[in-house]
């Protein structure tokens, strides 16, 4: 749907959370990848003293300001169903917690 009536549009904010919740995903997704596979935890090893926890935060941030990029791009001029957008971010979040909770990728990487 293109803009309301009232020539607001709720795309752009949409496009911001739901982008925050795909930045969170990605960081639960890179943190069990890079827990429970040795080659992926030495690929993310950006910088030594740190670990592979550089590459994890630095690929989570690269994942999240692409999609927030893309999406705002979409949605810029356009009403959205902003209410389904968020309770998708917050299982995003949601997921991507668990992804960086140890008993979890401990789990995964058996």
């Amino acid at each position: 749907m293109e803009t309301s009536g009232n020539g607001m549009t709720n795309g752009r904010a949409a496009a911001a959370v739901v982008s925050g919740g795909i930045g969170c995903l990605s960081l639960g997704f890179f943190s069990t990848l890079g827990e429970s596979s040795q080659a992926a935890g030495r690929i993310l090893n950006f910088y030594n003293p740190v670990g592979n926890l550089t590459g994890k935060a630095i690929m989570s941030v690269v994942v999240w300001f692409i999609s927030w990029a893309i999406l705002d791009r979409i949605w810029k001029n356009k009403e959205v169903n902003f209410g389904k957008w968020c309770a998708l971010a917050l299982v995003m979040v949601g997921l991507g917690f668990l992804g960086t909770f140890p008993p979890f990728f401990d789990f995964i990487g058996q």
